[in-house]
């Protein structure tokens, strides 16, 4: 007998060989026919039951969500639902599910609401549509590494706990082991973090670019791929305080090189998803769509979930100059004709999702990739042009999500950094470290970040953030 996952069987041509199969049971249909899903897939495997062969209370336990070991004969289906079927032999009750419970849980066969599901964090991977959307982040994680690796980047762990803002915007989950009722207090009556278990103030990091450039330094290449958090108030769909950061940082590449990178990665990403979820796919494909007919006409996308992964990875990404991009933006309808929530009405304009989405999908109809930005909007470490009023940024837009990644060619010149930081009123003394990589053996190099969620939420068709990451934290929100 063979112990195989769901999957595999459903695969397999073995017919009348003997299997043994686990499982969690999705319906019991007319006392006969049980359809069981192991999580290997989103198709669930038909076990047919000789009920009047089996004891009469051990049937009674087959209820929805209750784990049960099945072993049978695999034989071809006689419904047209499926392709293969076991005749179950014997089967064993592994976990009761008590119907009454299950129907005041997502297990339910009821079709609930995504907040409803959010609720139950803990259950809805059970579901069709979360099965799904997991095992898709599952093949994009292994896609990130996959990529890197054949192209031999070395992956780097950078710090979790850190002393540094990489982002400058002060919007960080600060880490102390400090008495909170009876603080350690300096004559001036603020809190003294030298007291502190680092003997600093230290926060949860918001990136891991800046020690990712100094491994570049001495690796070459390197990516990142980790935890982050950003303690930003923001309660959208958009917005999570924990989340997953893609980063890699090269030597010798400038902006060029940067967006070569970045597109190529994109690329091979969405092929491979295509190439290895292709059930699970078409099932949010189907989702995305029903979910779209459902909006009013205007706020539909005007692509299906696989148009748009078709969309990236077979046009070539138009790269444009912010400037030119403003100049577009201010002589369109929507601007001139106020239809945008933000107007357009001067270069230095900090650029929204409506007008990123504008480019991509009624100007350009190909993904964009935005360079050269306004010096003002952007990081203390982006390269200065020698306009002085633009840095070496890039950003890629992709169709019905707007930005998907961020980057730049950093400043490599010491006086021109130091600079920056003054102008910024970043201390120095904070990143000693960092300007000291640019006193020996500086050079020109780039890097980007992709946030992971976002990523997951452009493949699977999710309109919610938080529906694409396991157990979303937000504010107000550390449930499980």
């Amino acid at each position: 007998m063979i112990q195989a996952k769901i999957a595999e069987i459903l695969d397999s041509n073995q017919f009348l060989q003997e299997f043994e199969v686990n499982g969690w049971v999705r319906s019991f249909r007319s006392n006969r026919f049980i359809a069981l899903n192991d999580g290997s897939t989103i198709n669930n495997l038909q076990c047919v039951i000789d009920f009047e062969n089996f004891d009469q209370e051990e049937l009674k336990r087959i209820t929805v969500g209750s784990a049960i070991s099945v072993k049978g004969t695999l034989v071809e289906s006689q419904g047209n639902q499926q392709r293969v079927e076991i005749e179950v032999k014997e089967f064993k009750i592994l976990g009761d599910a008590n119907p009454e419970e299950v129907k005041l849980t997502i297990l339910s066969p009821k079709r609930h609401s995504l907040e409803k599901l959010r609720e139950q964090a803990h259950l809805r991977v059970r579901t069709n549509t979360f099965g799904a959307i997991m095992r898709v982040r599952s093949k994009l994680s292994f896609a990130v590494h996959s990529y890197f690796q054949q192209n031999n980047f070395h992956y780097v762990n950078t710090p979790i706990i850190t002393g540094s803002d990489a982002e400058g915007a002060g919007e960080m989950f600060r880490v102390s082991a400090l008495d909170m009722e009876n603080p350690p207090k300096k004559e001036d009556g603020s809190i003294d973090f030298s007291k502190d278990f680092f003997g600093k103030e230290t926060n949860l990091t918001v990136s891991g670019q800046l020690e990712g450039e100094a491994y570049a330094m001495g690796l070459g290449q390197i990516y990142t791929f980790g935890p982050t958090f950003r303690a930003e108030n923001s309660n959208t769909s958009r917005h999570l305080a924990e989340f997953w950061m893609i980063e890699p940082e090269v030597a010798f590449c400038d902006l060029d090189g940067n967006m070569d990178l970045a597109e190529d990665f994109i690329k091979y990403v969405l092929k491979y998803i295509l190439e290895n979820c292709k059930d699970d796919l078409e099932f949010l494909d189907k989702r995305f769509k029903t979910e779209e007919e459902a909006k009013p006409k205007a706020d539909r996308s005007g692509m299906g979930l696989m148009e748009k992964l078709h969309f990236v990875i077979d046009n070539n990404f138009k790269r444009v100059s912010y400037t030119e991009a403003i100049e577009i933006l201010k002589n369109c309808k929507p601007n001139k004709k106020k239809k945008f929530n933000y107007i357009i009405e001067e270069w230095g304009a900090d650029l929204q999702s409506e007008h990123e989405r504008f480019l991509v999908e009624k100007h350009f109809k190909c993904p964009v990739i935005l360079f050269d930005y306004p010096a003002n909007i952007k990081a203390f470490y982006m390269r200065l042009n020698e306009d002085g009023n633009t840095v070496r940024a890039m950003d890629i837009l992709f169709p019905g999500i707007g930005e998907i990644v961020g980057g730049s060619q950093r400043e490599e010149r010491l006086d021109v950094l130091k600079s920056k930081m003054k102008e910024l009123d970043i201390d120095e003394k904070e990143l000693w470290w960092y300007l000291d990589t640019r006193k020996f053996g500086t050079c020109v190099h780039s890097g980007f970040g992709l946030g992971f969620e976002r990523l997951v939420q452009f493949v699977t068709g999710m309109g919610n953030i938080r529906d694409v990451i396991p157990f979303p934290r937000t504010p107000q929100n550390a449930e499980f």
